[in-house]
């Protein structure tokens, strides 16, 4: 009698089991836990000091709950406010001061957006382009497209600016801190596009949780709706520990949680992509692809948290490894990125060799292709208010 008990009760245990229930992945890395400031010249590193206490308490919790954070973050008011009033040589003078603080003090700073409408000064774009070429933790963006509409002169400002980079910055890697975003909100954690235009005082996170999507792919073997329940109970389980801290800390500070950005972010060899060559079979960028960003985007939206930011698909082609392995092989290109990236999410990625056109200078085919890809981007970006886009 005992057996058949047992046997029962085995037997029921099997049946509550979802079929392609999927172990808990592994504790996904906190990415960014990041503060909004709006900094003053005269008391600068004041500010940063008490801001880092907030930062480095948010930390300290979560290893307290068994996460490990990669890194913490500051995003200043926007570029031409933070250096209004200032000659060239000053400013440069202070944002290289501002970025000699940040590896004394261990933050990844962010100097905002230096053009987010089509009527503002390029003066500072252009400033930025040097910034860019010779101080080496800076971040900073260009909003090329928002409510209004697209921004035509940013756009090619922007082009022009990768461009000086490319040619003035150590290896060209001056761009790596630089994106073009559409359609962000502010107040997101993930760099380069996270801006703020507000008072400040204010902090969001998000995780490299690529790891999760590989171990649920890898389980529901392309099962769409297996896929999404799945993926949704286990990103869920993360972000609701960080709203948790979020309330925790703001609670204690006086600051304001904005939210957590439940976008699986990638990093090396934790892949989006390879998550997606999980769900599908193939390579990244065949058949089942576009199927397979709808399952995470779909996910996404789906986790009932405070969110922020890009809240979707990130798909960063030089920091994701099996990303970067397709590109090479010709698996996809710029514009079936961008295509993935009209399913609710943004897109991240690098530009690609292409011809040169007819009675064109070299230096004019690479601000137009440069150009181009950012027009597109901008394009799909305000087709619909919940896309966000950057392009790097």
């Amino acid at each position: 009698m005992r057996s058949l008990v047992l046997v029962v009760a085995f037997l029921v245990g099997l049946a509550s089991t979802p079929a392609h229930a999927a172990p808990d992945a592994a504790k996904p890395k906190v990415r960014a836990i990041t503060a909004f400031v709006q900094l003053d010249r005269a008391r600068y590193e004041a500010q940063i000091a008490e801001t880092m206490k907030v930062l480095n308490a948010a930390k300290a919790e979560f290893a307290r709950r068994g996460y490990e954070t990669q890194t913490v973050r500051i995003v200043t008011q926007p570029f031409g406010e933070l250096v209004k009033g200032l000659n060239d040589k000053d400013a440069l003078a202070f944002l290289r001061a501002l970025d000699d603080l940040s590896q004394k003090q261990g933050f990844m700073p962010n100097v905002g957006p230096a053009m987010m409408h089509d009527t503002d000064d390029p003066a500072a774009i252009h400033l930025l382009a040097q910034v860019l070429s010779t101080l080496p933790h800076l971040n900073a963006s260009a909003i090329i497209a928002d409510d209004d509409g697209i921004h035509w002169k940013t756009i090619r400002e922007s082009a022009k600016l990768v461009r000086y980079v490319t040619d003035h910055s150590p290896r060209s890697q001056g761009n790596f801190l630089f994106t073009a975003t559409a359609m962000l909100k502010p107040l997101g954690p993930f760099y380069p596009g996270a801006w703020h235009s507000g008072a400040g005082k204010q902090f969001s996170l998000g995780f490299e949780g690529a790891n999760i999507v590989q171990e649920v792919f890898g389980a529901t073997h392309g099962d769409f709706d297996a896929s999404v329940a799945e993926l949704t109970r286990q990103l869920t389980i993360h972000a609701k520990v960080g709203e948790d801290v979020g309330i925790t800390i703001a609670a204690s500070s006086g600051w304001t949680f904005a939210g957590v950005d439940p976008t699986p972010a990638p990093l090396g060899d934790a892949s989006i992509g390879d998550a997606i060559e999980r769900f599908t079979g193939g390579k990244f960028g065949t058949n089942g692809t576009m199927t397979a960003a709808l399952a995470i985007t779909t996910a996404v939206k789906a986790v009932k948290v405070k969110q922020i930011g890009y809240s979707g698909l990130m798909l960063p082609v030089m920091e994701d490894q099996r990303l970067a392995q397709r590109w090479s092989e010709n698996t996809y290109d710029i514009d079936s990125v961008l295509a993935y990236s009209a399913v609710w999410h943004r897109a991240r990625h690098g530009s690609a060799p292409g011809r040169r056109l007819r009675g064109a200078s070299r230096e004019d085919f690479r601000r137009r292709r440069l150009a181009g890809v950012e027009m597109a981007q901008a394009a799909l970006g305000t087709t619909a208010t919940s896309q966000r886009q950057e392009v790097r």
